[in-house]
């Protein structure tokens, strides 16, 4: 949709919001929505093994839902909810239910990788728009997703320099055995032969392994300068406990993780993960009015024992980029082609800063190095000056992700 378009459909927005929307709007023959709201499918996993985290993205995504609601926003949003219980094949079936059956506009949903390659083909075969929060590993360029997470030049560009100048270039690579740490180690790699750093070690464990003991064993062998971990979940809490019980200092070898956040922190223990390091670009300590409002909301509606965490929070923005897009189109246009173009250069306020949505559908961010504290919370030690654009692939000479699709030279 050309930029005269969207004012024009802005203006439209305004004057039918007055007179209401008819029962269903037809687009193509589609009937897009009924009884003036917008339908939008919510997938987040409620049970099973990653439901621990992705609770928190339901409750998020929700939260911004009822707040738009609330205030009388774009139409009323009429939420479609699916519990695909941590499974990737059930992920890709209830994204069929909510594409298909529900005529949800746009789905919101996921936390992994496994999970968020499972409903590509869902999206990409029905042209729907995929709105997925969290950090990923790149190299990838769907014209059916909206990535609201960083990739890896968001969280390791600045990350891993930092680390070899601070405690040397020695790195012991450990992750769980899949798509995301091989991919995000790779680039630590590429990274290291630059600067003059090197792999002492790379090691891959299944998912929700516990059992460090052979790992520590071989880390205190090796000496190395500093653990850069990509193991997520319950892996991750495991071997940080046992790394801490093992005796080793923070301050002489360092845990460093692109995953670890407040929800991980809580769930290993303050002092065990006190000294290490995260790079994200959200911390729930972050100051601003817009991060206020939203921790203020989320522990009165969740519970003062609840954290949020740069997914979370990600899941939470994506609504109200959403929600701005909606704003953009004449109510006779809203499908999700046209969400997405609307979308793309739109800037949003977010709790960690001003970001925006580029050309390749990924999120401009605001990079932060942190320091975990005993209380839990993250003590920021290096904050980028400006939001810093998403490159998906950053460290392969030759690709890169444009509005028009993947591009090789």
């Amino acid at each position: 949709m050309k930029r005269r378009n969207f004012l024009k459909g802005v203006a439209a927005t305004g004057a039918v919001g007055v007179a209401g929307f008819p029962g269903i709007w037809i687009k193509n023959h589609q009937p897009w929505a009924q009884g003036g709201e917008i339908p939008v499918g919510v997938l987040f996993s409620l049970t099973g093994a990653v439901a621990v985290v992705e609770s928190t993205l339901h409750d998020a995504a929700m939260m911004a839902i009822e707040e738009i609601n609330d205030a009388g926003g774009v139409h009323g949003m009429r939420p479609y909810v699916e519990d695909p219980a941590s499974d990737p094949a059930t992920f890709a079936d209830r994204a069929r239910r909510l594409v298909i059956r529900d005529r949800c506009v746009s789905v919101f949903g996921s936390y992994t990788s496994a999970s968020r390659q499972a409903v590509l083909p869902v999206v990409e075969g029905r042209n729907n728009l995929y709105w997925y929060p969290t950090l990923y590993e790149g190299r990838e360029c769907s014209r059916n997703v909206m990535y609201g997470g960083a990739v890896p030049n968001q969280q390791q560009q600045d990350f891993v320099p930092w680390l070899k100048e601070n405690f040397g270039g020695r790195f012991y690579l450990i992750g769980n055995n899949y798509v995301y740490p091989r991919e995000e180690n790779n680039v630590c790699k590429i990274i290291l032969d630059r600067i003059g750093g090197e792999p002492v070690h790379e090691e891959y464990v299944p998912m929700g392994h516990s059992d460090f003991s052979s790992v520590i064993n071989r880390i205190r062998s090796l000496d190395p300068d500093v653990i850069f971990c990509t193991l997520v979940g319950d892996s991750d809490v495991a071997f940080q406990r046992q790394f801490h019980a093992a005796g080793f200092d923070p301050e002489q070898l360092p845990v460093a993780s692109l995953t670890r956040s407040e929800v991980e922190v809580k769930a290993i223990g303050g002092e065990a993960a006190a000294g290490h390091f995260s790079s994200a670009p959200y911390f729930m300590g972050h100051e601003s009015a817009e991060n206020e409002a939203f921790v203020e909301a989320y522990l009165a509606k969740y519970g003062s024992d609840q954290v949020t965490h740069f997914v979370s929070e990600a899941a939470y923005f994506q609504v109200y980029q959403f929600k701005a897009a909606l704003e953009r189109l004449d109510p006779s246009d809203i499908n999700p082609i046209s969400i997405r173009d609307a979308a793309v250069g739109l800037t949003t306020m977010a709790p960690q800063g001003e970001i925006l949505i580029d050309e390749n559908l990924h999120t401009h961010l605001w990079p932060k190095i942190a320091q975990w504290q005993s209380n839990g919370q993250a003590e920021v030690v290096v904050q980028s000056d400006d939001r810093v654009e998403p490159l998906p692939y950053w460290a392969y000479e030759g690709q890169d992700c444009t509005g028009e699709g993947l591009v090789r030279s």
